[in-house]
């Protein structure tokens, strides 16, 4: 485990810190980590990866995000939960180049551009991340991404590109959230009725599938919907709490759960859905419990 570095924390909690609000920490691996606790919710993100890795509202019993007890906090390496930065691709490489899946956001320190307690009592920190030689040589373009993290009554997160080169590109990325629930079994994901889905789960070039009714979980699930609503509800029946997922600037939504198959890498998994986007316009997701 690496030492954390003291002068950055300090640094940091000089020029950002809120007291009462916000603080930078060490957390695994030496990572600097946010600790957020205001009057309606509390949160923790990774400033590696510009992650957020929980969310628990006031008057809940638990987090509301799922983050692997066999996450690995070193640099190089993405951390298993909460709320990955898939950017600019989402899965696979898309030309087949042999980088990473999941693009290069979520495996490189960001920076803290603010962090700010709004009227309302709720606390927002922004972090960037920009072009460097070395993000270079895996995607050749110059650009600036910011992601807006709102923790108050619900988590709002919006994802902002901006080319800062002189060339078009052209990118696909998701807010790939996992979710907690008590029994995934007794778990519904409801909103996408009558929405066309890839089904990954069911080979390599997957098959066109329209959904019927709420999506439920009796094995592996991995899909993708298009023509996705501006609101999905994720109800966990063994609760009887229901998560609502609002989105703007996206019709894409992403379903995943490993199975039983799958299970052994992940030992205390349940569920996961995440959202997509290929669009200009930023991507925002809001969590409400």
């Amino acid at each position: 485990m690496d030492a954390p570095d003291t002068a950055l924390l300090d640094t940091l909690n000089t020029r950002h810190g809120l007291t009462g609000q916000l603080r930078f920490v060490a957390g695994p691996g030496g990572l600097p980590f946010v600790q957020i606790h205001n009057g309606h919710a509390a949160a923790q993100v990774s400033v590696y990866g510009g992650q957020v890795l929980r969310f628990r509202p006031r008057g809940a019993v638990s987090d509301l995000l799922f983050v692997s007890e066999q996450a690995t906090y070193q640099a190089g390496k993405a951390i298993r939960g909460g709320v990955p930065v898939c950017w600019p691709w989402f899965g696979p490489d898309p030309q087949a180049l042999g980088r990473p899946n999941h693009g290069l956001a979520r495996t490189r320190p960001w920076s803290v551009a603010s962090a700010a307690a709004l009227p309302d009592g709720a606390t927002r920190l922004t972090l960037v991340l920009t072009d460097t030689p070395d993000t270079r040589a895996i995607w050749p373009h110059a650009f600036e991404l910011r992601l807006e993290i709102t923790v108050g009554a619900a988590l709002r997160l919006a994802l902002i590109t901006r080319n800062t080169g002189d060339r078009p590109f052209t990118l696909t990325q998701a807010l790939h959230t996992y979710f907690a629930v008590n029994d995934v079994a007794q778990t519904t994901v409801n909103g996408l009725d009558g929405c066309h889905y890839l089904d990954k789960a069911a080979g390599a070039h997957g098959a066109i599938t329209q959904q019927r009714g709420a999506v439920r979980f009796a094995g592996e699930v991995d899909r993708i919907y298009t023509g996705a609503p501006a609101e999905l509800d994720i109800v966990d029946g063994a609760s009887g709490h229901t998560l609502r997922i609002s989105a703007e600037g996206s019709r894409t939504a992403v379903v995943w759960n490993p199975g039983a198959a799958l299970r052994p890498a992940w030992p205390t998994w349940r569920t996961a859905t995440t959202g997509a986007s290929s669009a200009w316009k930023p991507p925002t997701r809001r969590m409400r419990w």
